[in-house]
């Protein structure tokens, strides 16, 4: 997929081109608002447009999730489609993140150009299928980079995973008895994932909430508040 550059001093982005960060980013700034691209690997991907089922109502229903959640813990930044300056070779857009302020122990921050900087403890993708480059280079990337939390929804399939981040490789992680995946890193932080798949938002929520009702979600506000 290809786009024309918006400068005619500049060569437009094109997908599968090897730039450094600096060169990607001068010539992403050149393209029209509406272009999504992101740098994984040292390798530029241009995004499809967005299709509705397959993309946009998955990404809202995430959205919706993670949105209740950083509404009750101050101290946690929701980000919608953010670009992430994360190493030398890979500045990605992700979907969603999550990230703890850097104040309160946080690993990235925002620039004083207004870009994220550093690793957010918690990355959503919204990826067609198992085949997508979310789940191969882009994966590596956030595992060599210690995103702690990664989730995949591949819309297709109709699947989600989840990793979690241990010594140094991606462990995926399995709902308990109940369908639950419980975040170990943002306390209170409970998704069912059967109703999430089955598009259940009034069950996704509710469980969210025997979350953040817990102990542990009130003494993680308690520490960040401190």
């Amino acid at each position: 997929m290809s786009a024309i550059s918006t400068s005619t001093n500049l060569p437009p982005l094109e997908s599968g081109d090897r730039l450094t960060r600096y060169e990607f980013e001068r010539r992403y700034q050149a393209m029209p608002q509406n272009i999504k691209a992101e740098l994984i690997e040292g390798v530029v991907y241009l995004a499809s447009p967005v299709r509705a089922r397959g993309h946009g109502r998955p990404h809202a229903k995430i959205m919706t999730w993670l949105g209740t959640y950083a509404a009750a813990t101050p101290g946690v930044d929701l980000q919608d489609n953010a670009t992430v300056r994360l190493d030398a070779d890979n500045e990605p857009q992700p979907d969603a993140l999550l990230r703890i302020e850097p104040e309160v122990g946080g690993n990235s921050r925002i620039s004083d150009d207004d870009y994220i900087e550093g690793t957010p403890e918690l990355i959503v993708e919204i990826a067609a299928s198992s085949a997508a480059y979310d789940l191969n280079d882009k994966l590596n990337a956030y595992r060599r980079n210690g995103v702690q939390e990664y989730i995949v929804w591949q819309s297709y399939e109709n699947r989600l995973d989840w990793f979690n981040l241990e010594q140094g490789r991606y462990v995926l992680r399995e709902p308990d008895t109940d369908g639950i995946i419980r975040s170990q890193i943002f306390p209170g932080l409970w998704l069912a994932v059967n109703a999430l798949r089955e598009g259940n938002m009034a069950e996704v929520l509710a469980v969210l909430q025997q979350g953040l009702q817990t102990a542990e979600h009130q003494a993680f506000v308690e520490r960040l508040r401190s």
